[in-house]
C-alpha cells in the first residue's frame, strides 16, 4: 500500500532537518526547519522551484532551500542579483 503523499513529504521534510541539523517545525506559513538563526524550507516534488515561489518562501525569511527537482534558471539567477545570503541545494549539493 502506497504511503500518504502529505505523509510522505512530512516524512521528507523531518529526514531533511536532520540531515541539516536543525529541528522541524513544518506547518501553514512556517519554515519546515529551523537551525538557530536559520530557517529552511524543503521542496520534494517533480517540478523544480519557480522563482516567484522562491520570492514567496525569502519572504518568509527563509535562507536554505533544498529541492529534490532543482530550480528554474530564473530562481537562480533571481538569487544570485537580489538574494546572494540565500543558500539553494539539490540533492544535497549547493548550487
Amino acid at each position: 500500500m502506497a504511503k500518504n503523499p502529505v505523509k510522505r513529504g512530512i516524512d521528507y521534510e523531518k529526514k531533511k532537518s536532520d540531515e541539516h541539523g536543525g529541528r522541524h517545525v513544518g506547518g501553514p506559513g512556517k519554515p519546515d526547519y529551523q537551525r538557530g538563526d536559520v530557517k529552511g524550507e524543503v521542496k520534494d516534488r517533480a517540478s523544480p522551484v519557480t522563482k516567484p515561489e522562491l520570492q514567496r518562501i525569502v519572504k518568509k525569511g527563509v535562507t536554505e532551500v533544498e529541492s529534490k527537482s532543482g530550480f528554474t534558471q530564473p530562481a537562480i539567477d533571481y538569487r544570485d542579483r537580489y538574494q546572494p545570503d540565500v543558500k539553494l541545494i539539490k540533492k544535497g549539493k549547493k548550487i
